[in-house]
């Protein structure tokens, strides 16, 4: 356990706006740095200096961290020394005007105009009689449809409440990363599903639970999406559907990353599309534009008789 003078429950406390998975990220970058100032014999965080907090980095790089996750941990200490300084625990932030490695500049993948046609093509014919299969049909549909017609985080859709839909569901209330919400709208195809999905099938989940009824400690009442034990579905379930549907494996963000190029390829403009996905920053809007760039010249490249 790390020694008190870190007040690290109270500091992961402070981060109450943000979404759990990032608190969880908070705390197990701080634990390793308390581990290794341990090791170099500085007891709290009064004791640590620019030269102590260069030096862990140095530590992170020959022990083979990506940049990323170096720049990563490098925030987490901004952020903890910044608050100890207002919490008077530290006269000086240590971390203030550090440089940092910045982590190569992912491009995220995005689907072909075949494989999103793959993901709706119905392969397999489901019997009528067979209950859950229609169900189950019917709920991938749906899932799908939400996660590419509206751009929604696995997290964001697996979160939907029953009454989150709004206007004759024409438009999606979205719990997002920080506790923030946004309005989206739902495209035809993706309301007919929830329809269908809503009214019919999802009942078939429900009672799947033991004793043919919600299961004891599980909200999943007020959930949209239930999994095949009656349960809230979650992003594991998630990507099984997505698995399921695809031509290839493909992880549900793909789809969030297709919705955005796919738009911005249309012609949509980018603040529209940031505030459709949820972006506090255009700037994670903006690598969207060099997606449709790429895309565009190898169109370019393939189709024109003199590129």
């Amino acid at each position: 356990m790390p020694p008190a003078a870190w007040e690290i429950e109270l500091f992961v406390d402070s981060l109450a706006g943000l979404a759990a998975a990032t608190r969880r990220a908070y705390r197990t970058d701080l634990d390793g740095f308390v581990t290794w100032c341990a090791r170099a014999e500085l007891a709290g965080p009064s004791q640590v200096d620019r030269l102590a907090v260069r030096r862990y980095l140095a530590h992170l790089t020959t022990r083979g961290y990506a940049a990323g996750s170096i720049a990563r941990k490098a925030t987490t200490l901004r952020r903890y020394f910044a608050w100890a300084l207002r919490r008077g625990v530290v006269d000086v932030d240590p971390t203030r005007g550090l440089g940092t490695p910045k982590g190569p500049s992912r491009v995220p993948h995005v689907l072909t105009e075949a494989e999103v046609d793959h993901l709706f093509r119905r392969e397999r014919a489901v019997e009528p009689a067979d209950g859950l299969a229609a169900a189950t049909e019917v709920r991938d549909s749906c899932v799908l449809e939400l996660l590419y017609g509206s751009g929604l985080r696995a997290a964001e859709l697996c979160a939907i409440r029953l009454g989150d839909l709004t206007d004759h569901d024409r438009r999606l209330l979205v719990r997002g990363k920080g506790s923030k919400q946004r309005l989206v709208p739902v495209t035809e195809p993706a309301r007919t599903a929830v329809d269908q999905w809503r009214s019919r099938h999802r009942e078939t989940f429900r009672l799947l639970a033991p004793g043919g009824g919600p299961v004891v400690g599980c909200t999943s009442d007020d959930h949209l999406f239930l999994n095949r034990r009656g349960r809230p579905l979650s992003p594991r379930d998630l990507r099984r559907i997505v698995d399921a549907r695809a031509s290839r494996p493909t992880h549900p963000h793909e789809l969030r990353h297709t919705f955005a190029t796919h738009l911005l390829e249309g012609g949509a403009d980018l603040r529209v599309v940031q505030e459709l996905l949820g972006h506090a920053d255009l700037s994670t809007t903006q690598r969207y534009t060099h997606v449709t760039r790429d895309r565009l010249r190898k169109v370019l490249d393939t189709a024109h008789p003199r590129a």
